[in-house]
């Protein structure tokens, strides 16, 4: 089923650039192309809503079972600070890497583009960060409000306090413990169904962008997309650089479970629908569902890899277009206030703009210089994407190898379908519906 998915997947989007491209060249009329592309691209909003609907049952199933089966809250804590630590490294890597990549490459550099009126904006709305509404949110007033917005991370805490709570009352939670444990097998399946709709919506996604945009939009931004597609390239290497050295010449085998998450993450330009096939890739390389389900869902709001690169790497590119010279000194203080604020903004939409129009503020660089990235947006974001999967997968492996928990498991000759029984169980390390098993 694997293997038939990213070949649809892959054929989707090749045929997607095919279509895109025929009705861009054969549509005269801007409004016309928007009212078609508008139709196709229900089938990804459909695709992506699907995806909405399983994530926040599925990470608080498998995190609650998780915690659970800890046995004790002195590895929660210990498995949090060292997701944590390596989260807050990988973000300092990858900020530190859009910025000298983007001083090597130079992609604005020469453009010379006039300065705007100063009260011209991009109409992207900027963070309204302060430490105090990021810590409040973290709560959340009510866990159904949680679950109904898909606030990750304040289903995260809510899951840590159920597990914690199981945990401490023992053998009376043990029907409740099998409830969840079934809600969990019961989204697994529901994953493998919505997963079938994939191709249709990477079709839709694609042939949408490149019809309104047109191949020429690549063209004229070729030197800005290649820099930073460079970049990420950089820092996939970085990143299973750091798995080989932590898991040893077994790298290859993740990057191979990896792929199918990696390609529906880039075609879909959205990181959350790779989220339960990253689960179940991770599961068969061996790093336990109990730090799987805590590292992953954390992952998405503290270790954006690919998002902080393209901070870093468009802030820049867009003052270097206007012909702004940023001090060392300056660059310095811009990574370590992005250090901060894009953590703050988690689950916000095109979260990367906002984040990157607070910063252009800051620095008194012409917020409307935006506009020159929203155009090629899509693409980018693509590229981000995959490779926030990339880094959240890799984060998985370095902490459960850090816990002594990585698991030694070879590849199967033939990939085994998915199913219920299959992913839950993750080969012979078993979630058993009575919860006997579990490690």
């Amino acid at each position: 089923m694997a293997k038939r998915l990213t070949m649809f997947i892959l054929l989707a989007m090749i045929l997607g650039i095919a279509v895109g491209i025929t009705l861009n060249q054969t549509i005269a009329d801007p409004a016309t192309i928007k009212n078609v592309t508008g139709y196709i691209s229900i089938l990804t909003e459909l695709f992506l809503r699907l995806i909405k609907m399983i994530i926040a049952p599925l990470v608080f199933a498998t995190l609650v079972v998780g915690i659970a089966h800890m046995g004790d809250t002195s590895a929660l804590g210990r498995i949090g600070l060292r997701s944590i630590l390596w989260f807050l490294s990988a973000s300092l890597v990858s900020l530190t890497l859009g910025l000298i990549m983007v001083n090597l490459l130079q992609p604005g550099v020469g453009l010379g583009l006039p300065l705007p009126d100063v009260s011209a904006t991009s109409g992207v709305t900027q963070a309204d960060f302060t430490l105090k509404t990021f810590i409040t949110h973290l709560v959340p007033k009510s866990f159904f409000e949680a679950m109904a917005n898909n606030e990750i991370l304040q289903i995260v805490i809510f899951s840590i306090f159920v597990g914690v709570a199981m945990t401490a009352i023992g053998d009376k939670a043990a029907p409740l413990l099998r409830g969840v444990e079934a809600l969990a097998q019961v989204m697994l399946q529901i994953t493998d169904y919505v997963m079938r709709f994939a191709p249709f919506a990477v079709f839709a996604a694609v042939t949408s962008a490149l019809a309104e945009q047109g191949p020429g939009i690549l063209i004229t931004f070729g030197k800005f997309m290649g820099g930073f597609y460079l970049t990420m390239l950089v820092m996939w290497g970085l990143l299973l650089l750091a798995c080989f050295l932590v898991a040893g010449g077994r790298a290859k085998l993740l990057v191979r479970y990896i792929r199918e998450p990696i390609l529906l993450a880039f075609t879909t330009a959205s990181s959350e629908a790779a989220f339960p096939r990253t689960l179940e890739a991770l599961d068969r390389f061996g790093v336990p569902r109990r730090i799987a389900s805590f590292v992953l869902p954390l992952g998405y709001s503290f270790n954006l890899d690919g998002t902080m690169l393209y901070c870093t790497f468009a802030t820049v590119f867009i003052a270097q277009s206007y012909g702004i010279d940023l001090s060392l000194g300056q660059q310095v203080t811009m990574l370590l206030i992005l250090m901060v604020t894009s953590k703050g903004v988690a689950g916000v939409p095109r979260a990367s703009l906002v984040v990157i129009a607070s910063t252009l503020a800051f620095f008194k660089i012409p917020e409307a210089g935006l506009l020159l990235i929203l155009a090629v947006d899509h693409f980018l974001d693509m590229g981000r994407s995959a490779t926030n999967v990339v880094g959240n997968a890799v984060a998985s492996v370095v902490v459960a190898k850090w816990e002594g928990a990585l698991e030694v498991i070879e590849a199967p000759e033939i990939e085994p379908p998915h199913a219920p029984s299959d992913t839950i169980h993750g080969g012979r390390r078993g979630l058993e519906l009575d919860g006997s098993q579990y490690d």
